[in-house]
């Protein structure tokens, strides 16, 4: 049983060998795989889950997320309380189970084919992730009874924020909340990006490679999905070949808005 792991725990951190430990006990069959996403980057991890569960995948396969920023309720909270634990049954088969903070579902709520709160408590432990969560995704899992509650209401998850950056790759590839539209635009027009402080010339493109070295391509990216009707989602990346698109920007961080300008301008800090 594939089972992805999302969390903002960091790039090899011992809390992501804790909690795997614990799925493996109430589910010897899994086989994680590890995706870290930046701290509270609740957007990020709504992205992830949405790129691994709404594309073909095995059989049984499920996604098990926390990036938890407990920013739900300012007030102090009483025994480690959290946002809840949720679950939703997409068209592909794949099963999420997670907390709905921030942007986690946001990807998935209007496709999902079921989507409840989970049958546990949201507060308990510091580490509800190793702590409580694992038992409750294992009942899920295996089909027990009563592992369910009640419907979560699509008001409890927020839209998808426009015009943002959603996830950064490896390669300082910036993937983003704009849809691609073949009719907005045409291939090589120049566009101003700015994200913060930091504002760049792009060049339209129907393929990241479609650029030269050294330039910077604004062009449908490699992430997205077809929906259960045959409708395409396809989300534009902002990609300098040859670089690095994060540093060139200054590094910004997930959720950073990005004001897209039409023209030509010299880039500039």
């Amino acid at each position: 049983m594939l089972v992805h792991i999302i969390a903002d725990y960091g790039l090899g951190d011992l809390a992501f060998a804790e909690v795997v430990q614990r799925i493996k006990l109430y589910l010897p069959d899994a086989e994680p795989v590890l995706t870290p996403v930046p701290a509270f980057a609740t957007l990020a991890a709504g992205f992830c889950i949405a790129q691994l569960g709404l594309n073909q995948a095995p059989p049984g396969t499920i996604i098990y997320h926390n990036v938890a920023p407990r920013e739900d309720d300012q007030q102090a909270r009483t025994a480690n309380a959290g946002e809840r634990l949720a679950f939703a049954r997409l068209p592909t088969g794949v099963r999420v189970i997670g907390v709905n903070a921030g942007y986690a579902f946001s990807f998935v709520r209007d496709v999902a084919e079921d989507l409840r709160w989970a049958a546990v408590a949201a507060e308990g432990s510091q580490f509800r992730s190793r702590d409580l969560f694992p038992q409750a995704a294992g009942a899920i899992a295996l089909g027990q009874p009563d592992a369910l509650g009640e419907e979560i209401s699509s008001s409890d998850i927020p839209d998808v924020p426009p015009n943002c950056i959603a996830y950064i790759d490896g390669y300082g590839n910036l993937k983003t909340t704009i849809k691609y539209d073949i009719s907005n635009g045409q291939d090589g027009e120049t566009v101003r990006l700015r994200m913060g402080e930091r504002e760049q010339d792009a060049t339209k493109s129907d393929g990241s490679f479609a650029v030269e070295s050294g330039q910077l391509a604004f062009a449908p990216g490699s992430s997205g999905w077809v929906n259960a009707q045959g409708d395409s989602t396809c989300w534009m990346e902002i990609f300098l070949r040859g670089g690095n698109a994060w540093e060139s920007f200054d590094c910004p961080s997930v959720g950073t808005p990005i004001q897209i300008n039409e023209g030509t301008a010299r880039s500039r800090a």
